[in-house]
């Protein structure tokens, strides 16, 4: 079908940049609630680095607000910061800055708390920050002052596990952007090595393989993103992209139909209803 593959991808290659560049704000809220909750003497099995005790209440505190209201919560981040809130208080503020999307700010906060942290001698909690930042960065597509926040975070020795898995994740997205593929395929390897159980990973392997023409490659991490998240209407739309390009029409149609019964309202969801009308009529249904 030499007039529709061309065609397909034209109308694919944008919903996919939405993936690749998707913003992990709801990640960083749940990481810092998550931080919040805990105190300084707690065991964390999760890797996630606790907050000391005495900052522990106020933090939650300003996460409430900010969750309320961005205003509030950079109100009382302000306020905390001045009573002593340390680097606690402005990343609270970056937070709340995300939650209003008013991306420079919050990358300046978040930078801002990266350095305190790190003058008090907290360097865990400086790579967190940085990677924060860069997120927030990528959010306001810049591409390249992400991947210098994600380069601090990393070179701080954050700690083999998922969430250095993902700094490094992040970082593929911010080289994917600034269109260097061959740094970023180290960095999605990498990624995959620390945090196999991340169906994204997975997602975004196979989508940079598809682009740099390794098929077996995209096949092979697509379908892994399927066992591990088969209701994500993006990996069902990748893999209907990947199937057609390898000349399995049958497995594109199943993929893209699975991806308009998951979210037909949804960017993945439009997309693969339309490659499916793109479809040659009279064509076999999927089994």
């Amino acid at each position: 079908m030499p007039f529709f593959l061309p065609l397909l991808l034209q109308a694919y290659d944008p919903e996919i940049e939405a993936v690749m560049n998707r913003s992990r704000q709801e990640k960083q809220q749940e990481r810092a609630a998550s931080a919040a909750a805990s105190s300084a003497s707690d065991a964390r099995s999760d890797g996630k680095i606790p907050v000391p005790e005495k900052y522990a209440a106020p933090f939650q505190a300003c996460l409430d607000a900010a969750l309320d209201s961005p205003e509030a919560g950079v109100a009382f981040a302000q306020k905390w910061r001045i009573d002593g809130g340390s680097f606690y208080a402005r990343d609270c503020m970056g937070f709340a800055y995300t939650r209003a999307e008013r991306w420079a700010p919050a990358i300046v906060a978040f930078e801002q708390a990266a350095e305190e942290a790190e003058r008090e001698g907290e360097v865990a909690q400086s790579a967190r920050l940085w990677a924060q930042a860069g997120n927030a960065a990528l959010a306001s597509e810049d591409a390249a002052k992400a991947r210098q926040d994600f380069d601090a975070a990393l070179a701080r020795g954050m700690p083999d596990g998922l969430e250095k898995g993902e700094v490094h994740l992040d970082r593929a997205r911010a080289l994917v952007a600034l269109g260097d593929a061959d740094a970023a395929r180290e960095s999605i390897d990498f990624a995959l090595a620390q945090a196999p159980q991340d169906p994204l990973a997975w997602l975004l392997s196979a989508t940079l393989a598809r682009r740099q023409g390794e098929m077996r490659l995209a096949q092979a991490h697509i379908a892994r993103a399927v066992q591990l998240s088969p209701d994500d209407a993006s990996v069902a739309l990748e893999e209907g992209n990947i199937a057609i390009l390898t000349d399995h029409e049958d497995v594109a149609r199943s993929a893209w139909q699975r991806a308009v019964k998951i979210a037909p309202d949804s960017i993945a969801g439009k997309a693969s209803a339309d490659n499916l009308s793109r479809l040659p009529a009279g064509a076999a249904t999927a089994r």
